[in-house]
């Protein structure tokens, strides 16, 4: 009897489809169980009877979170700092790494050197405080924007982007139209570089919605705190008053708070990372291909 040959590509396939099908599940189940378990009795979470879908529903964590006016502040704050931001770091990172992409701008080395040191220098804490107070931008909108207004590494990303992605005879044809350099940036490179804006808004927008230490250092009017601090001030807030009915005994309270305690705080998870996890599908496809071109060194 003939034995019948193993196709290897057929197993390569199969075995590809079984890694992914598995990374899928390890990666959906926690973001499952966290939304089932924010609109769920939390004595069905914590007892392990509520595993993936809700049980004993409810949307107390949820109506105790949005009760509080600061938090619609801190939503306002938070978007307002995210496109503010953004467009600041792409109006910095994007003109910057096309001028160290050509060839010929006199003390390109010079200035990517200086660049680069600073990726591994760091002046710290205390004189980007003092930096930033000195400046006037204490307790405003402008110290949560401004001192991470580039990224030495996105700039890199990006500058190679165009090296790789923009092919130089455009570039020469548009210069022998007589077009000027800024010209030629507007008109030519920004559209052809879509892939990358998109992964660069993307990646600084991450940054800016998390931000919560810069309000924790530069800001002291609360009308200013973004979403991050007020959700930081729950948590603590909930962890203190659990602590201190411990320390007074006070059993049928403790329960009940902490049985509040746990709602919000899955709750508090969905709701400061909901608008981001909405917006990156409507970019995936963009980020993909611009985070694949932009790493590719020469």
């Amino acid at each position: 009897m003939k034995t019948r040959a193993i196709d290897p590509d057929k197993v390569f396939d199969v075995v590809n489809k079984v890694l992914i099908i598995l990374f899928v599940l390890i990666v959906l189940y926690p973001l499952i169980y966290i939304v089932s378990a924010s609109v769920s009795d939390p004595y069905y979470v914590n007892s392990g009877q509520m595993w993936l879908l809700p049980k004993g529903f409810t949307l107390e964590g949820y109506r105790r979170i949005f009760q509080s006016r600061e938090l619609l502040i801190g939503y306002r704050n938070t978007i307002m700092y995210t496109l503010l931001g953004t467009f600041i770091n792409l109006a910095v990172t994007l003109p910057a790494a096309y001028a160290l992409s050509r060839s010929d701008l006199v003390g390109r080395n010079i200035i990517m050197g200086l660049f680069v040191f600073t990726m591994f220098f760091d002046g710290g804490l205390i004189p980007t405080y003092m930096l930033v107070r000195d400046l006037g931008m204490i307790n405003t909108i402008w110290s949560m924007v401004l001192p991470a207004a580039a990224s030495i590494w996105n700039i890199i990303v990006t500058m190679t982007f165009f090296k790789m992605n923009i092919p130089k005879g455009l570039e020469e044809a548009a210069e022998i139209d007589g077009a000027s350099h800024i010209r030629i940036f507007f008109q030519l490179i920004l559209p052809l570089s879509a892939p990358i804006i998109a992964v660069m808004a993307l990646f600084y927008g991450v940054g800016h919605w998390n931000q919560y230490f810069g309000a924790l250092i530069y800001l002291q009017d609360r009308a200013l705190w973004p979403l991050q601090l007020f959700l930081r001030e729950i948590l603590i807030q909930q962890k203190m008053m659990t602590e201190l009915m411990q320390q007074r005994g006070v059993v049928e309270a403790l329960q009940e708070h902490a049985r509040i305690a746990d709602i919000i705080k899955y709750a508090v998870m969905i709701i400061s990372s909901a608008p981001l996890l909405i917006i990156y599908p409507f970019l995936q496809r963009f980020f993909v291909k611009g985070i694949m071109i932009g790493s590719i060194k020469e």
